[in-house]
């Protein structure tokens, strides 16, 4: 195991098994009648992994996707077991990998990210203000940033490997990489799912901007797989702070973001160094997402 100066698992080793993959956040292997999946503390920025990482990230994204499997339990998903103690060969590593990993179900991923939108900001703020279209579809006129919009928009993305770019995909093109069939489940599901973390995380005063899901085919079943609305993969705005019209304050990692981009940094691998502070609030920020999503300190 690699761990940074600020402790920060940044890369994985577990001798004997199979690593499949090493993704942006992710290294996933092979336990041959399932996948381990260890979500290590590197953080990704613009497509882009940053040479330091943020001390317990990993965990806060396994604990929330564990919470939001509980309480999604209605929607099929991957997981087997959170606990890797059951699996012999992964005994010698628990201390490392215990809280931050899921063994899983394999499944046949489909190559979509299912990107969800209730709020008018980032790149589709951006794409609006350009020509009043979020990928591709076009909007009234007169939304402010950061505005909720009056429909929630699914605006999905090709999936691309480390380094490379997702790109928009319209939903022609979905069915064209998924089948009409599959297309239109991993659409609604998406759409079901953001619609039920909203409402739920209204209720504990955290407003989802937008959202990004995978899912893939097990036992014939469109499921739910990787990660579930964490402050990686979602905008986690605070209600009581929540303003139309600017940046609102955020618990996830836009806090990253926004630093970075008063850097004259190109977005292009390598990353910047973050500042010792920059990782300890961003640290701060992954806890207190769970904290208000969960009613729980980690």
């Amino acid at each position: 195991m690699r761990y940074d100066a600020a402790g920060a698992l940044i890369e994985t080793a577990l001798p004997g098994i199979p690593l499949l993959n090493r993704g942006k956040v992710r290294d996933v292997y092979d336990l041959g009648d399932a996948l381990l999946f260890v979500a290590t503390d590197r953080l990704s920025a613009f497509d882009v992994v940053l040479p330091c990482g943020v001390p317990r990230k990993g965990e806060v994204l396994t604990q929330i996707s564990l919470f939001w499997f509980d309480l999604l339990k209605d929607v099929p998903n991957h997981l087997i077991s959170a606990d890797v103690t059951v699996r012999p060969e992964l005994k010698p590593y628990a201390k490392d990998l215990q809280g931050r990993s899921l063994i899983v179900r394999k499944a046949q991923v489909i190559p979509v990210e299912c990107v969800v939108r209730g709020y008018l900001v980032g790149s589709g703020w951006k794409d609006y203000q350009k020509c009043g279209k979020v990928c591709g579809i076009t909007l009234r006129p007169g939304y402010k940033q950061a505005e909720k919009l009056d429909e929630v928009l699914f605006t999905p993305t090709t999936k691309a490997a480390v380094g490379d770019h997702d790109m928009p995909v319209d939903f022609d093109g979905v069915v064209k990489i998924a089948g009409l069939e599959n297309a239109t489940a991993i659409r609604d599901l998406s759409l079901k799912v953001y619609s039920a973390a909203r409402d739920y995380a209204a209720s504990r005063g955290i407003i989802v901007a937008d959202t990004k899901f995978e899912f893939g085919i097990i036992d014939g079943k469109v499921s739910l797989v990787d990660e579930v609305l964490t402050p990686d993969s979602s905008r986690f705005w605070l209600a009581s702070e929540y303003k139309v019209g600017g940046s609102p304050v955020s618990l996830d990692k836009q806090f990253v973001r926004d630093y970075l981009e008063t850097l004259d940094w190109n977005k292009q691998a390598p990353g910047p160094e973050l500042p010792a502070e920059v990782v300890r609030k961003t640290t701060g920020k992954y806890l207190e997402a769970f904290r208000m999503l969960t009613g729980r300190s980690l």
